[in-house]
């Protein structure tokens, strides 16, 4: 994942994230991550794979394009 995408990906996971009125640790849990993972992720420490875009989408209750889908 270029670092562009990557920043656009966690940009958008925080928003979400916020919009919703949650925190990394709810979220994590929802998706059945580890609260550290979804942290590295949102500071531009990991990348994530198709299946944990797939369990964070799920968490959101979107689907894995609108998750990708930058404005």
């Amino acid at each position: 994942m270029s670092n562009i995408a990557a920043k656009k990906l966690a940009q958008k996971i925080i928003r979400l994230r916020k919009e919703r009125g949650i925190s990394q640790e709810e979220l994590a849990f929802t998706a059945g991550l580890d609260r550290t993972y979804v942290g590295r992720i949102e500071n531009l420490k990991r990348n994530p794979t198709l299946s944990t875009l797939v369990k964070i989408a799920k968490a959101f209750d979107i689907e894995v394009w609108e998750l990708l889908k930058f404005d």
